[in-house]
């Protein structure tokens, strides 16, 4: 089994912005070693590509055809907002000052 040395488990600890205690960082060392062998069986079979299929389904999905429709009136849409003033749907600020 793979094992990720100290320094690498802190790199990706810190990338994550999470603390380690001493005996996590030696399960996490054996843990991340694991999944980077799992990983790299994964790349080692034959006919692996981008172009594999995810789902054995094909799915030819219709769509509808875009088509111009009328435009609502402000008096409809203002009418189902929470909060309007005016001709003006109030929302929440989203700005961090």
């Amino acid at each position: 089994m793979k094992k990720l040395s100290r320094e690498e488990v802190l790199h990706v600890a810190h990338l994550a912005r999470i603390n380690l205690e001493e005996d996590e960082i030696e399960r996490y060392s054996k843990d991340l070693g694991k999944l980077l062998e799992d990983i790299d069986k994964i790349k080692d079979i034959k006919g692996y590509d981008d172009d594999m299929m995810i789902s054995p389904v094909e799915y030819n999905t219709e769509l509808r055809p875009d088509k111009e429709g009328k435009m609502l009136d402000y008096k409809v849409a203002i009418k189902n907002a929470p909060h309007a003033t005016g001709n003006f749907v109030e929302v929440p600020v989203m700005l961090n000052e």
